[in-house]
């Protein structure tokens, strides 16, 4: 009997009254360990760990709003056909491309809220993403979806007839494609880390990568899956939108990498982004310089280098004055033994006979 990876018999399981479906379940898992290692990448940062749960709080329902707006679009012929069909994650699944689109934009909004570098935070959250993303893959498995064509490979997954598409109902096992995409998830993620660790990459830097080397796996993926789909000029739509989001997130990369100011995500980061913005702004720590009403040298509106001369002009004037009152010169600020000094030409030609003379 030729090898190959069985399908599981159940797709979940009865907690008294409420049936859990394992899909949902790995959703619940995925979500929980992003937003874990997302804490634990933003804190190393010198983050708030709290801000993790509030962008969590607002950007996991977008996502799954997104992930089902973009399933509905792409994949119509999944939609299960009652009333609630269209909101029925549980049945059919999310797109991820929706998901992290819309996912995205909440995100970005509550980060900026709290006036954080939504740069860093983007590279905090891209490996916890895909992880997240790797564990969701595992409810496609017990859903018995998202498998590509037919195979004779050791590794491929048998599919029951009555989850087979139509044109495959002779065929017996097929590319587990949730599979490939689980192994390279991780891998990515690993990868990421790695670069922000080595190789001192700029925010959002890994983001950036993490939308390339995701997109550019899709197309391989989609080659192979044989799932409905919505088809433009005989391609999936799907293939489309991975084709642009590698393209688009190459080029991100490049640009940011090239003429971007982010700093890299790395320990400390953030204090260090925001050292930058404020020297950028003339606010660093230091003040950025003396400003208008700081005169260094010289007097008010006068430049630096005509102190010297300045001076010297006053000092002349100073002499012309003692010259004309008859002064000899100017006075020295104390006496021979630190007394006030005498005024000069006062007093001259009294008469000192009754003061008594210095001791020798």
């Amino acid at each position: 009997m030729a090898l190959h990876i069985p399908s599981p018999s159940e797709n979940g399981f009865h907690l008294g009254p409420v049936f859990v479906h394992y899909y949902g379940l790995m959703y619940v898992i995925g979500i929980t360990l992003a937003i874990l290692i997302t804490q634990r990448r933003w804190q190393r940062m010198g983050g708030d760990p709290g801000l993790v749960g509030d962008v969590a709080l607002w950007a996991v329902p977008a996502g799954i709003i997104g992930g089902r707006i973009y399933f509905d679009i792409t994949t119509p012929k999944y939609i299960p056909h009652h009333w609630y069909g269209i909101f029925a994650v549980w049945d059919g699944g999310l797109g991820i491309w929706g998901g992290i689109a819309l996912g995205a934009a909440a995100g970005i909004w509550r980060v900026r809220r709290h006036h954080a570098d939504a740069g860093l935070f983007a590279d905090a959250v891209a490996p916890a993403l895909l992880v997240a993303q790797a564990v969701g893959r595992v409810g496609n498995y017990f859903n018995k979806e998202l498998f590509g064509g037919p195979t004779s490979l050791p590794w491929g997954l048998y599919i029951p007839p009555s989850y087979r598409p139509p044109g495959y109902l002779s065929a017996q096992t097929f590319q587990p494609t949730f599979l490939y995409e689980l192994i390279f998830d991780l891998a990515l993620a690993a990868a990421l880390v790695w670069l922000g660790h080595h190789r001192g990459v700029k925010a959002p830097g890994l983001f950036a990568l993490y939308v390339t080397g995701y997109s550019a796996f899709r197309i391989f993926e989609e080659a192979l899956r044989v799932d409905p789909s919505e088809h433009f000029l005989g391609l999936r739509l799907n293939m489309y939108v991975a084709i642009a989001g590698t393209i688009a997130g190459g080029v991100w990369f490049w640009y940011t990498q090239r003429y971007g100011k982010g700093v890299p995500a790395t320990d400390g980061a953030v204090a260090r982004s925001a050292a930058a913005r404020g020297a950028g702004d003339g606010t660093g720590a230091d003040g950025g310089g003396a400003g208008e009403a700081e005169q260094p040298a010289g007097t008010a509106g006068e430049p630096p280098g005509d102190t010297a001369a300045s001076d010297a002009a006053g000092n002349d004037a100073a002499a012309d004055r003692a010259a004309t009152e008859g002064v000899a010169g100017p006075a020295a600020d104390t006496g021979p033994g630190g007394e006030p000094p005498a005024e000069v030409g006062a007093d001259v030609g009294g008469d000192h006979s009754a003061e008594t003379p210095p001791s020798a």
